[in-house]
């Protein structure tokens, strides 16, 4: 029996992993039960999917009631494994008579996790970060993410002010300074024509409404604030844009490999360890709005790279990134560590 903790904040995209992964484990027939902080929007989604879970606060220091809850829930349910997520729930979760384990997706301090008996990281990059700090190597573990591929339907342009005919560039995510949105509308100034979606959200909705108008760009950025209909702007854009400048994995760029759309990148951490340049995407360097800008008019206007771009993403999605191939890794994870 697998138990997991999930203590995520209202946005991120390891908290969307969560909601996939659980899913995907109950479709794949694994008995589980979840411990989630309340969010109507996610746990909806557990729900509809038969996913067992109870909610706690899991709140600060002073939050004296999720580790009762939990011990109570671990007492109940008798997990071989139990498998937290991130910094919080992994420091609120006690060890006990089972498998210990925290999923990480990014470059977390380790003080949280000192109690654990295995550590995942879903990128190579953050599995060598983890032994470099003293993590033993035999108890590291990568285990990538996988994406919804379920294919979504074009959207009506007219609906955010777009012409259809316009090139039509995406980005997503958090409106804050690690993806490097204000780097795109930079370069978004020197790509003609194009126009760009973003969907997020964030403390940096005026910021970047402001750079756009100072850049010249403002008729032709729109923030879409969050969005769960991430296919169907897939299906709508053109070319879709990593502009992160600080990235662990880079769910979006194999999202939009699954959705078989071209992608350009910045050179942060997880697009370069995903991209293969010139085969499944190009890699501009870090900061620099006008090679940005350069990749993203290359896509744009040769149709043959583009679709060659499309082809190879969408053949390394399904190579190692699907939910059935991810599920598995999973399943036998667990079958390891819990004997």
């Amino acid at each position: 029996m697998l138990l997991q903790t999930m203590a995520g904040g209202e946005f991120g995209g390891a908290e969307e992993f969560f909601v996939r992964l659980a899913c995907g484990f109950q479709r794949a027939g694994i008995d589980q039960h979840c411990i989630v902080r309340r969010n109507e929007a996610r746990n909806s989604v557990l729900a509809v999917n038969g996913v067992s879970f109870d909610e706690l606060p899991f709140g600060g220091r002073l939050d004296i009631k999720t580790p009762l809850c939990l011990r109570k829930q671990l007492k109940r349910h008798k997990p071989r494994v139990v498998m937290s997520w991130m910094n919080r729930a992994s420091r609120l979760t006690p060890s006990g008579d089972f498998v210990k384990v925290a999923r990480l997706g990014g470059y977390y301090k380790l003080k949280n996790f000192r109690d654990c008996d295995h550590l995942i990281g879903n990128t190579r990059d953050i599995c060598d970060y983890l032994i470099a700090e003293g993590w033993p190597s035999e108890r590291t573990h990568y285990l990538p993410n996988f994406v919804d591929a379920n294919p979504g339907w074009a959207l009506d342009r007219s609906e955010f002010n777009t012409p259809d005919d316009a090139p039509l560039i995406l980005g997503l995510g958090r409106l804050h300074a690690n993806k490097g949105f204000d780097t795109l509308i930079r370069a978004l100034a020197e790509v003609p024509e194009a126009y760009l979606w973003i969907a997020g959200a964030g403390d940096l909705k005026n910021d970047l409404l402001k750079l756009a108008g100072e850049c010249g760009v403002a008729d032709r950025v729109r923030l879409l604030g969050w969005r769960r209909d991430v296919a169907n702007l897939f299906a709508t854009c053109d070319v879709f844009c990593a502009s992160s400048r600080h990235e662990p994995l880079g769910n979006m760029v194999i999202e939009a490999w699954a959705h078989g759309k071209p992608v350009v990148a910045q050179a942060s951490q997880g697009p370069v360890q995903l991209i293969k340049p010139g085969e499944t995407g190009l890699l501009s360097n870090l900061e620099d709005a006008g090679a940005l800008a350069s990749d993203l008019r290359t896509v744009l206007d040769d149709r043959l790279l583009s679709d060659t771009l499309s082809r190879e993403g969408h053949a390394a999605f399904e190579a190692d990134f699907t939910e059935d191939v991810v599920v598995k890794k999973y399943m036998a994870f667990f079958d390891k560590v819990a004997r």
